[in-house]
């Protein structure tokens, strides 16, 4: 997968983009970024990127040509033309569906707008989607971006050691993640779930599915309305009590 980020920030990006996983991952060519500088592609000498609005108001608003002009070099660049991302609180609000989509997809490009945003018809001319990652306020769009182009790699075969690792997670398969414990067993007189300890894979695949379901119906109650729930889960959730979850039978 290519991934193509317009910014006026490049060295913010590289830096966490050459880190960790994501970093290891591009190293050996199984990701593929590209930061663009979008002053780069200003036609004035003091390679201003940002203008007072139209019809006043406070901050300023960039301007739609360097934007579109970096955005040609890049399909140049990568022979194609990529889904183009704006980062944006107008956006619809990214999930691990969405993001599941757009791992699918071979090349895309993100863009980060900056001051009070960016000219509204480069939106309209080049822009395929809006992606907002929260309902607040950023300085930038470059942590977003970041966050979306990670969350996007680590479903990317060879990127994670095991398909599974991603496939566990919170979110993925519609719920929560089960409780994680490592050694020692006991640790400050607090003991992890004896269930662990049987050997006994089934019930242990059967507690983690029962904590999933117990933790999303505590903390994310909404996440089980389009949940992939199957009759024994809705079974369990209709007579949940601690008792029950706590070691299946």
């Amino acid at each position: 997968m290519r991934i193509d980020i317009m910014t006026l920030f490049t060295d913010m990006c590289e830096t966490v983009l050459s880190e960790s996983i994501i970093g290891r991952a591009r190293k050996k060519g199984i990701l593929e970024f590209h930061t663009h500088q979008i002053r780069d592609y200003t036609l004035n000498k003091q390679k201003q990127v940002d203008d007072y609005p139209y019809g006043g108001g406070q901050g300023m608003i960039m301007y739609a040509q360097p934007i579109a002009d970096c955005f040609r070099a890049v399909c140049e660049q990568a022979g194609t033309r990529p889904h183009l991302i704006y980062m944006s609180p107008q956006g619809k609000t990214l999930t691990q569906e969405r993001a599941k989509e757009l791992a699918k997809m071979d090349n895309l490009c993100i863009l980060c707008g900056h001051y009070e945003g960016v000219d509204e018809r480069v939106l309209d001319a080049l822009v395929d989607e809006q992606i907002s990652i929260g309902d607040y306020v950023l300085t930038g769009g470059e942590l977003p971006a970041l966050v979306l182009a990670d969350c996007i790699s680590r479903m990317i075969p060879g990127v994670l050691s095991e398909d599974v690792c991603f496939e566990d997670e919170s979110h993925y398969s519609g719920l929560l993640e089960y409780p994680q414990y490592t050694r020692p067993a006991v640790w400050e007189g607090r003991e992890i779930p004896q269930v662990l300890l049987s050997g006994d894979h089934k019930r242990i695949e059967l507690w983690r599915r029962r904590q999933s379901l117990y933790r999303t119906k505590q903390h994310r109650p909404d996440l089980l309305e389009t949940a992939q729930l199957t009759k024994r889960d809705i079974g369990f959730l209709a007579t949940f009590t601690e008792e029950n979850n706590a070691d299946p039978e």
